[in-house]
C-alpha cells in the first residue's frame, strides 16, 4: 500500500520540481519589479469624474508644442470640430494626461495602463521590438514596448492616431509620431513622468512634457462612468457614489 502511495507521489513531485525549474527566473523577476499599486490620478488636475477638464494643467492639449506651420492648421481645424465630436474615453497620449483615475498593472512580461474608461494600453516588456513598419497600423493607444531600467520604466510607442475619435482635444500629430516615456516612483504617493514626442509631419523640435501622478485617496477600485447614468461625484476631494434617486 505504502509502495503504490510512494510510485503515486513520485509524478506530482516530478511535476513540481519542473514547474519551479520554468517559472523561477521569472517569479525571481516579479519580485524585482516595483509595487506601483493602487489608483493614481495626474497631478494638479481638476475634472468631473465624467472627464471633462474643470482646470488644470492639461499640458497634452498641446498649448506649448512646438508646432511647425502643418502642426498650427492641424490645431486650428481640430478646434473647430470639437463642438460636434463627443467624449467617450481619453486615449493616447491625453489619458497620461487626465483626471481620470489610473491603475498600473505591472507583472514581469507586460504592464497594464488603464484608467476609469476602461482605456487599455499593453506595455510589452518581454524584450519584443516594436512591429515592423509593415505590420502597423494606427489605433487610438499605438503600439507600446517597454524596458526596465532599475526602478524607471521606459516606454516607446508608434502608429497612434491622432487627432483619435475618442476625445475632442487630443494634440493633432501625425500618425509618424513618435513617443518614449520614462516613468519612475518617487515616493509612496507619487510618481513622475517625462514623455518625449517626435513627429516631423507637426512638430519643429522634440515636444518634451514633465507629468506626474499622485495617489487618489479615498478609492479601493475603479467603477466604470456609464454616461446615461451618471452617479459619480466628487465631495471633499473625494471620488463618490451619489444615492439613486428612484
Amino acid at each position: 500500500m505504502s509502495a503504490r502511495h510512494g510510485i503515486a507521489r513520485r509524478p506530482r513531485a516530478c511535476a513540481a520540481l519542473a514547474l519551479a525549474t520554468c517559472i523561477g527566473p521569472l517569479a525571481v523577476h516579479a519580485q524585482s519589479l516595483p509595487d506601483w499599486s493602487g489608483y493614481w490620478v495626474g497631478e494638479g488636475l481638476e475634472a468631473q469624474i465624467s472627464g471633462f477638464p474643470e482646470g488644470g494643467d492639461y499640458k497634452l492639449l498641446g498649448q506649448d508644442a512646438p508646432w511647425n506651420e502643418e502642426g498650427r492648421a492641424r490645431v486650428m481645424a481640430t478646434r473647430t470640430r470639437q463642438a460636434d465630436q463627443k467624449a467617450n474615453g481619453w486615449g493616447f497620449p491625453l489619458m497620461m494626461n487626465s483626471a481620470a483615475p489610473m491603475q498600473f498593472l505591472i507583472t514581469p512580461r507586460e504592464t497594464l495602463i488603464i484608467n476609469v474608461y476602461r482605456d487599455v494600453r499593453h506595455v510589452y516588456t518581454d524584450g519584443r521590438s516594436l512591429p515592423a513598419a509593415g505590420d502597423r497600423w494606427p489605433t487610438t493607444w499605438g503600439d507600446s514596448v517597454g524596458r526596465w531600467e532599475g526602478d524607471t520604466l521606459v516606454i516607446e510607442t508608434v502608429s497612434v492616431r491622432n487627432p483619435n475619435r475618442y476625445f475632442f482635444s487630443s494634440p493633432p500629430l501625425s500618425e509618424q509620431a513618435r513617443y518614449v516615456e520614462r516613468l519612475r516612483k518617487v515616493s509612496p504617493a507619487r510618481i513622475e513622468s517625462v514623455m518625449t514626442i517626435e513627429d516631423p509631419v507637426t512638430l519643429s523640435a522634440p515636444w518634451v512634457i514633465d507629468l506626474a501622478y499622485t495617489r487618489a485617496a479615498g478609492l479601493d477600485r475603479m467603477i466604470h462612468d456609464d454616461y446615461d447614468n451618471d452617479r459619480s461625484e466628487v465631495e471633499g476631494g473625494f471620488f463618490t457614489i451619489v444615492p439613486d434617486e428612484e
